[in-house]
C-alpha cells in the first residue's frame, strides 16, 4: 500500500493507495473509509471508495484544502487492513440464453468453452465489489477469470434491459435499470437492484462478494422475471 493524495476539486481530494485492482485492496479500502469518516466527522460531505482509491469530499467552508490533506495524512498515518466484518456474500440467480444474453455463444467462443462451460465458469466465483457508479445500484466486480476475460463492445448498446448481467475485460456488473451499455450480455437476472438503490439502501457494497447462481427460464419467469430478448444488436 502507498499514499499519494491527489486534487480532485476545490472540496475533493482523491486517496490513492494502491496502482493496481486486486481483491486484496478491499481490506486497506474499507480501513482507509473508517479511518477518514471518523476523522473527519460532520466536515465530511461524501466519501467514495473504489478499486484503488477513494474520494474524500469535504466543505470546504470548515476545512482549508491544507486542513484536509493534513486530516488524511494523520488519519492514515497507522493505517492497517481490516478483516471486512460487515460483507455480505449475495447468491444472485440468472437465467443464461442467447435471447437475453446475445454474447453467450460469443464469449463463449472466444475462451474456447462450450457455452455450459461458460456459464459454470461464470458462476464458480465470487466476485468482490470494487465499487458502486455509473448507475443507482450498479456494482462493479470482479475478477472474472482471465479466460472468459472480454472486451467491451466496439459499439454500445442503446437500451440495455434491467437485470442484464455482463461481462466486459476483467469486469462483471448487473444492468439496474433500462441503460445504453457496452458490457457483453450473457444473461438476466430478476433481482431489483434499483428498488433497493431507490430506497436508500443499495442491495451491494463496496467489500461485498457476489455469487452468480443459474436458474432455468421457468425459475426466471416464476419470480417476476422479464423474458423480453434483447433485439438491438450493437
Amino acid at each position: 500500500m502507498k499514499l499519494c493524495l491527489e486534487t480532485a476539486a476545490m472540496d475533493a481530494l482523491t486517496v490513492r493507495l494502491f496502482d493496481e485492482i486486486n481483491e486484496s485492496n478491499m481490506a486497506w479500502i474499507i480501513a482507509a473509509d473508517h479511518a477518514l469518516r471518523d476523522a473527519f466527522g460532520e466536515a465530511l460531505i461524501d466519501l467514495i471508495p473504489s478499486y484503488t482509491t477513494l474520494l474524500v469530499h469535504y466543505d470546504c467552508q470548515v476545512l482549508s484544502f491544507a486542513q484536509a490533506t493534513s486530516l488524511t495524512r494523520k488519519a492514515l498515518l497507522h493505517l492497517e487492513p481490516t478483516a471486512i466484518q460487515n460483507s455480505q456474500l449475495h447468491e444472485i440467480p440468472v437465467w443464461y440464453d442467447e435471447s437475453v444474453g446475445p454474447e453467450l455463444p460469443l464469449v463463449a467462443k472466444r475462451a474456447g468453452l462450450s457455452v455450459e462451460q461458460l456459464i459454470k465458469q461464470h458462476g464458480s466465483h465470487d466476485y468482490c465489489v470494487f465499487a458502486l457508479g455509473f448507475a443507482p445500484g450498479y456494482g462493479f466486480m470482479g475478477l472474472v477469470d482471465e479466460a472468459i476475460a472480454t472486451p467491451r463492445l466496439k459499439t454500445p448498446r442503446r437500451r440495455v434491459a434491467a437485470g442484464s448481467v455482463g461481462i466486459a475485460d476483467r469486469q462483471t456488473a448487473i444492468y439496474p435499470l433500462l441503460s445504453p451499455g457496452g458490457w457483453n450480455i450473457l444473461g438476466r437476472t430478476a433481482v431489483p437492484l434499483f428498488e433497493y438503490a431507490k430506497r436508500g439502501a443499495p442491495l451491494f457494497r463496496p467489500g461485498d462478494k457476489v455469487r452468480f447462481k443459474a436458474i432455468s427460464k421457468a425459475e426466471f419467469t416464476a419470480v417476476g422475471g422479464d423474458t423480453t430478448p434483447i433485439e438491438e444488436r450493437p
